[in-house]
């Protein structure tokens, strides 16, 4: 029993890193080559797309609703890839929603799929951005809305 135990752990052991990085839910390199993921936070030109359907086919492609809080008067940035040095590419102010799509593996950053503001004329539902139904695999959004990463501090999750 001893020998097979020791024979399982070390074949554990063995495994490739990208294996790992895989099997991992709800996670921003899922799916990445090793190549892919960066060593450094120092590429400001990195751009890492938004991962939507990772809670598979049978749920929302982005299952749970956000909202910026605590921001103050600047808002949010809203950035092309989940660093600090990446290129901010929008702002979310005090309030605004977006879906969440997925999470950096260290859990700082939310990938989001921000909704324009509905227009003046009394509609109260956000534009349609492709995330509030299921899609059939896990895959970067291409949709119509803007995509980007966040600070998962600035974001209060409201729905789920």
């Amino acid at each position: 029993m001893r020998i097979v135990l020791a024979l399982a752990l070390m074949l554990a052991a063995c495994s490739k890193s990208s294996d790992v990085l895989e099997e991992l839910p709800n996670s921003s390199l899922a799916g990445a080559a090793r190549e892919d993921v960066p060593e450094t936070r120092l590429e400001s030109t990195l751009t890492r797309p938004v991962t939507i359907g990772e809670d598979g086919p049978r749920l929302d492609a982005c299952g749970t609703v956000g909202q910026a809080a605590r921001v103050g008067a600047k808002g949010v940035a809203v950035r092309a890839a989940p660093f600090a040095d990446a290129r901010e590419i929008a702002r979310m102010g005090e309030g605004a929603r977006a879906w969440v799509c997925t999470r950096s593996l260290d859990q700082k950053w939310l990938g989001v799929v921000i909704a324009p503001p509905p227009p003046a004329d009394n509609a109260t539902e956000p534009a349609d951005c492709g995330v509030a139904e299921p899609v059939d695999r896990k895959r970067p959004y291409d949709g119509p809305c803007l995509s980007g990463w966040v600070s998962s501090a600035a974001i209060r999750l409201i729905a789920g």
